[in-house]
Formats: C-alpha cells, structure tokens, sequence
C-alpha cells in the first residue's frame, strides 16, 4: 500500500466513526425531544399517542371542570390558540397562577380520541408573561404583531368558545 492510499483508508475511517457517533447521538436525542404545538397544529395533524409534546395556547373560559376521584384532585379544561381547541385532561394540583383566559403549556400526550392527557401543567408566572411559542403561535396566525404593541391581554380571549376556536 502506498502512503498515499494509507492516509486516504486513514481519513475515510474517521468520517465513519465520525459519523456513527453523530448518528448515534442524534437517534438518542430525538427520542427525548419535546415538540412544541398548539391546537390547531394538534387538530390538524397529531402526533402518534406514544409521542410526548407540549401544548401551548389560552385556556377557554368556562372550560375548567375539578373534581375530586380518592382524594386526588382531577381537572380538565379547554386550550385554545383561537383556531381549534384541545380538551386537557390532568391529574393533580393546578398551579397558583393557573386561570380561565391565561397562558398555559401542559407536557402530556395526545390520546386517540383526541383528547391531551397533560402530566406537567405551567401557568405563565406574572401578568406580561406568556411563553415564547404560543407568543410564535399568537404571531403565525395572526392574532398579534409585535410592531402593533404589546401581546394581546388574556382579557381578550375570555370571550372566546369553543364554537368559535373551531372545537
């Protein structure tokens, strides 16, 4: 073999371990990664019930329903980005800032019947806050433009139902 052909098996062996490795670590990434989704993305193609995602948007008002199976507290509620409205089911305690017309993400599941079945809900944590996707969703579909002021206040969405939001 000459050195020539030695360096060039030299260089190809490393971009196959270099890519392996990449390969590797991508597939072990892509199992843990969380997508972001709102309603109407959830609606309008969703994602397998095995695949966890965070859904994000308004929650409906007058969607809220608690009750209590053994003790432990069980709530359901509507999500809304103002096109389509997922159902939330969660089993647990809601947190403090948690209200009808606020900004939420819940990380849960979609289930086949359509419904989201949420094990973490948050609630945005003052009342200028509101997380950066359902901000990009607001954006995308239309329902707020920054060079226009501020987000939309939650006020603006009590009024909305789900005959309205498509739901």
């Amino acid at each position: 073999m000459t050195r020539k052909t030695r360096r060039l098996w030299i260089v190809i062996a490393c971009l196959a371990c270099v890519g392996s490795a990449a390969a590797l670590t991508l597939r072990a990434f892509s199992s843990n990664i969380v997508f972001f989704m709102a309603p109407s993305q959830v609606k309008a193609n969703p994602p397998s019930s095995d695949r966890t995602i965070r859904l994000g948007g308004m929650v409906m008002a007058g969607s809220l329903h608690r009750i209590n199976e053994n003790g432990t507290p069980v709530n359901a509620f509507e999500v809304t980005d103002g096109q389509a409205a997922v159902e939330v089911h969660y089993t647990g305690i809601l947190p403090d800032l948690f209200r009808e017309g606020q900004s939420v993400v819940a990380l849960g599941t979609v289930q086949k019947n359509g419904g989201f079945t949420a094990s973490e809900v948050l609630a945005k944590h003052d009342e200028t806050y509101m997380p950066k996707e359902v901000a990009d969703e607001l954006k995308r579909t239309g329902k707020w433009d920054p060079r226009f002021g501020k987000a939309p206040d939650a006020s603006s969405w009590d009024t909305m139902t789900a005959k309205k939001a498509g739901g």
